[in-house]
């Protein structure tokens, strides 16, 4: 199962033809995307099961329907624990971009955290997951691919955000103004946390 984000609304990825009541199922196979989309993104449609009995099968049926951009990024994390945030839309987010041609995932996304962060010396300690994303760009539907990896830094320097990049703030979170910056952040990016990060109380934090 795969979740797609259109905005911050999830599309369903399964190999069940019956997600639930509250889903609309379509075979992804012969799903027309454009509609589905924008009926999503008018407000009309909230839940869509796109299904095909081979799960293989559903993320080369996606990258049929839609360009697919492959960007990479991270989550940062300093030597106080903290974790590397950017201010953007009026959202916070993690810093990440497009990958470029000939360049490694792995290169790309300490590229770009350099570049939208300021942030230097940087190390990959581990791969988190991809997640998936549809926008919207000259009036077309395109789907992102993002590559997520947890670094670590013991970079004490100067924050620069890349303001060419839309880039407002760029800040060090500690654990409790992690959690509530991630209630001003997009789904997707929450996907990426431990579910300490997006309970209530603090309380419920896992040492």
């Amino acid at each position: 199962m795969y979740k797609v984000f259109v905005n911050d609304i999830p599309m369903i990825l399964s190999t069940k033809k019956n997600y639930g009541d509250m889903y609309t199922s379509i075979p992804i196979k012969t799903a027309k995307f454009n509609q589905i989309l924008k009926k999503i993104t008018d407000g009309e449609l909230m839940y869509v099961n796109l299904y095909h009995e081979k799960e293989e099968k559903l993320l080369k049926h996606l990258f049929k329907k839609l360009p697919l951009v492959i960007a990479a990024g991270g989550m940062v994390i300093n030597d106080k624990k903290e974790i590397l945030f950017i201010y953007r839309n009026k959202r916070w987010d993690l810093p990440k971009g497009k990958t470029e041609d000939g360049e490694s995932i792995e290169d790309s996304a300490i590229r770009e955290v350099m570049e939208e962060t300021g942030v230097q010396d940087l190390e990959i300690t581990g791969f988190l997951q991809k997640t998936y994303h549809i926008f919207k760009r000259k009036d077309k539907f395109k789907l992102k691919e993002t590559h997520w990896f947890e670094m670590s830094t013991s970079y004490v320097g100067e924050l620069v955000p890349e303001h060419k990049e839309g880039i407002k703030k760029v800040k060090w979170k500690d654990f409790t103004k992690t959690k509530k910056a991630l209630t001003k952040s997009y789904a997707n990016i929450k996907l990426l946390f431990p579910k300490q990060f997006l309970t209530a109380d603090p309380k419920d934090r896992v040492a």
